[in-house]
């Protein structure tokens, strides 16, 4: 039995759409079969195009929410006394979405002036769809007693404190700074004047833990991050003429700052993430603006006002800073006309910001009560797949448990060094950068970040000396001298390879600017293969829309054996397993059965029964082509048996050409995340990252890195206490 929650906002501007976003990732989490229903639309001023809320969901999540009914035809039904029939036609829209649902979100109408009648409709389509009722509101001015006060009237107008349907409240933008008119006001420096009024504290809204009259299911703070815009959003919203396109797409703003000082009181406000505002012919701001940017400072954009384009010199001298892609805009109001627009530019998410969506959605998703989402779906009877959300979710928080020590030789990239922040902040691992310090902190500077003390930053030259005669002494066999370990450590991945083989860190991350090669040689010469292993192979996790799959191999083993190639397998599956993922092993060749023959397709056939000999625990398969192992209409006619085809969650290639080419191919033409390649049969944890990786890309490689360092470690424990007993 699926269970229907309804979010229905208490007042404007609390922010319904995102708790409906974190409310959705929330579950995907849980592995929940989860949608998504906005019964009614309801477009802001100037809305042109689809329904905000559900094009949101869908472009923030897996599920394909139905259209809400447009506002005039609710309208129409209600002033015609057809509410009934309204009623009738959102329960008929809303019972196909939830045969296949164990929790379906449903969004209320906000109370505003030209929609008066949202509460009672809000109760009404509650009553209908059999809704728990979550009230959704923020502090804005009030003082708990006020906000108590306010939730009080709230209940009672949705049948009082004995209906049992209202199950609790969310409290949203806890911390948010309200100006004078109790208006959210966005944090951008010197965009506004306004003093703020009177800015809720945490401890302010935790009085309402005592005193609200509904359970809070979750407090929410405020976060500037959130409401940081793209380059592109306030150019549209500013209609200004692009001189230089950049990064406009991609680039965010985080302040806004008006030059009209002279250069040397402006250089200060220089700061990454900041929409430098002046008269287009202001050439030394121009330039010293674009000097900033050559030298590393990621300012968010140039907005020049006034009508005046830059001579064409001063465009030629500011030639590389556009090229490192600094966004250039014109707009013909002057910088007084400019402030006023700003004022009314719309900080809500557009529908198309993929990147912020995913933002929202993880950080509300966090302040949501863990035991009363469990509570949702204790009586489901409906499977659950890893989705997507799931597993980076399972990921961070098996890693936070496993809270362990990751070398990042790469220290001084800007990507690893984000990651290396996010990771410390979030508990996800105990980061080491390997690199000078100080440049360290000035490169972080220019990504408008500050490093704290939980990211550990260690210079290789203090440290290099350590590690010579423990290097010499692993590779003695090999003739290894103290000149040539001394030169090899220079190399900051081997001198990472090296503090995991002395034990000083439980895992290493690189590859951002280094080859696969260039990351795995040193583990394969110093760190050698896991106990039991025969092999070193790797694996992929293929992030699809609604479920994870795992490649292998896509990164190591060329043209594998087929006893190799049943190692891989083995690996994967066992890989499959300690991350979430029920393993259904698929050996994948260009024949299914024994349609075909050929040396290619024996050497599968013969790896499938070698690895179904070894783990009879397992369910492997092969040889499966890849439609038969991943559908279900093509495996019932070319495999009716097996308990694989259809249904493969890991999927074995049989050599190094197809692996990574499908791996590719797949990832680039879905665009879908994957991450990897994550090592197998390392003795301790050494995994790759893509030169292309994003930071979140990053992030999760350290979480995967940390949990396989808990796994070896465990494992390592387990043969000596077998050791000892024998």
């Amino acid at each position: 039995m699926s269970r229907t929650i309804m979010l229905i906002p208490i007042g404007a501007g609390v922010g319904v759409t995102s708790v409906s976003l974190g409310m959705v990732r929330a579950m995907e989490r849980q592995g929940v079969a989860v949608n998504f229903f906005k019964p009614i639309a309801q477009p802001r001023s100037g809305d042109t195009g689809p329904e905000r809320s559900t094009a949101t969901l869908r472009n923030g999540s897996s599920i394909n929410p139905p259209e809400p009914f447009a506002m005039k035809y609710a309208e129409n039904l209600i002033s015609s006394g057809n509410k009934s029939e309204l009623l009738e036609n959102i329960v008929e829209r809303f019972q196909k979405i939830t045969k296949d649902s164990d929790v379906i979100i449903v969004e209320g109408l906000v109370p505003t002036d030209k929609h008066q009648f949202a509460n009672e409709i809000n109760y009404s389509i509650a009553k209908a769809l059999g809704a728990e009722m979550v009230f959704v509101t923020h502090p804005s001015n009030d003082s708990s007693q006020q906000l108590k006060e306010r939730m009080e009237i709230a209940v009672s107008s949705f049948g009082g404190k004995k209906n049992k349907r209202i199950v609790g409240c969310i409290i949203n933008k806890v911390g948010a700074p309200i100006d004078e008119t109790d208006s959210n006001s966005p944090d951008m420096n010197e965009m506004f004047d306004i003093p703020l009024a009177g800015t809720q504290t945490n401890l302010e809204v935790l009085q309402m833990f005592s005193k609200s009259p509904l359970p809070i299911l979750g407090c929410i703070p405020w976060s500037a991050e959130l409401i940081a815009p793209r380059v592109q959003d306030l150019a549209i919203h500013l209609e200004a003429k692009v001189l230089n396109k950049g990064d406009i797409e991609h680039r965010r703003l985080h302040s806004v700052t008006f030059c009209a000082r002279t250069i040397p009181n402006m250089v200060q406000h220089f700061k990454a993430g900041s929409m430098l505002v002046t008269s287009g012919d202001r050439s030394d701001v121009i330039i010293a603006a674009c000097l900033a940017v050559m030298n590393g400072m990621k300012i968010g954009c140039l907005l020049l006002t006034g009508d005046y384009p830059p001579e064409e010199e001063v465009m030629k001298l500011c030639h590389r800073a556009m090229e490192s892609g600094l966004p250039i805009l014109l707009i013909k109001s002057n910088t007084w006309q400019t402030a006023q627009r700003l004022q009314n530019f719309n900080m809500e998410i557009p529908v198309n910001d993929v990147e912020r969506i995913e933002k929202v959605q993880e950080y509300i998703a966090g302040h949501i009560d863990k035991h009363w989402l469990n509570t949702l779906t204790e009586d489901s009877s409906l499977t659950r797949r890893l989705s997507p959300p799931a597993f980076r979710y399972h990921l961070t928080e098996l890693a936070r448990k496993a809270n362990q020590r990751i070398v990042l030789p790469e220290g001084e990239e800007p990507r690893t060094i984000q990651a290396a922040l996010i990771c410390a902040q979030r508990g996800i691992a105990k980061p080491v950068l390997l690199g000078n310090p100080d440049e360290i902190h000035r490169i972080a500077t220019q990504q408008g970040i500050v490093l704290t003390d939980d990211v550990e930053i260690i210079n290789p030259n203090d440290v290099l000396e350590n590690y010579v005669a423990p290097m010499v002494e692993l590779r003695k066999a090999k003739g290894l001298t103290e000149v040539v370990a001394r030169e090899q450590l220079q190399d900051p991945v081997v001198l990472g390879t090296m503090m995991l083989a002395e034990n000083e860190v439980a895992g290493l991350v690189s590859g951002a600017v280094h080859t696969t090669a260039n990351t795995i040689r040193p583990a394969m010469q110093l760190i050698k293969t896991a106990p039991g292993a025969n092999i070193i192979s790797s694996i992929f996790f293929m992030l699809l829309p609604d479920q994870v799959l795992v490649y292998g191999d896509c990164a190591i083993n060329p043209d594998p054996t087929a006893e190799q190639l049943a190692d891989i397998a083995i690996q994967s599956a066992d890989s499959a397993i300690a991350f979430g993922i029920d393993p259904k092993v698929a050996m994948i060749s260009y024949s299914t059965g024994n349609s075909g023959a050929g040396s290619d397709v024996e050497k599968v056939r013969e790896a499938t029964k070698i690895a179904q000999d070894r783990r009879p625990d397992l369910l492997i398969d092969g040889p499966l082509q890849y439609d038969a192992a991943v559908m279900e209409n093509v495996a019932k006619s070319k495999a009716p048996d097996s308990k694989v085809a259809g249904q493969a969650t890991v999927f074995i290639f049989p050599d190094l050409n197809t692996g990574n080419t499908t791996y590719k191919a797949v990832q680039r033409s879905a665009d879908l995340i994957s991450i990897g390649p994550m090592l197998q049969g390392v003795r301790k944890p050494v995994n790759d990252l893509s030169r292309g990786a994003l930071v979140d890309d990053i992030v999760y490689t350290i979480a995967l890195t940390a949990i396989q360092a808990t796994q070896a470690q465990e494992k390592e424990l387990e043969v000596k206490q077998i050791a000892e007993k024998a």
